[in-house]
């Protein structure tokens, strides 16, 4: 899959340093994988809640932290909508963002 953009979460990292390690290994895992469906998603990642509109839900470092992304399965894109904490992911409208 191709991430749109890593500019995201380097930003959020340089911000929240304890995110950094676990944002870099959930981006080397997403660019190489091949994700066709929503159940895909689901195999790799148990925890990750399946929006509509394509959205994914991504847990970080123990839901410390939240991903939001949009996933185009036909082009093999994934493009990042919203990184921050468990606190800030509760103000937001995760289909909206």
């Amino acid at each position: 899959m191709r991430v749109i953009s890593r500019k995201t979460l380097r930003e959020f990292w340089i911000l929240h340093a304890d995110s950094e390690q676990a944002l870099k290994a959930w981006f080397i895992e997403v660019q190489s994988a091949k994700w066709t469906s929503p159940s895909t998603i689901k195999t790799y990642y148990p925890t990750a809640s399946i929006l509509s509109d394509n959205r994914v839900v991504f847990r970080i470092r123990g839901n410390t932290y939240r991903i939001i992304v949009k996933v185009n399965y036909d082009y093999g894109l994934i493009y990042i909508r919203f990184v921050g904490t468990h606190a800030e992911y509760d103000k937001i409208d995760a289909i909206r963002i």
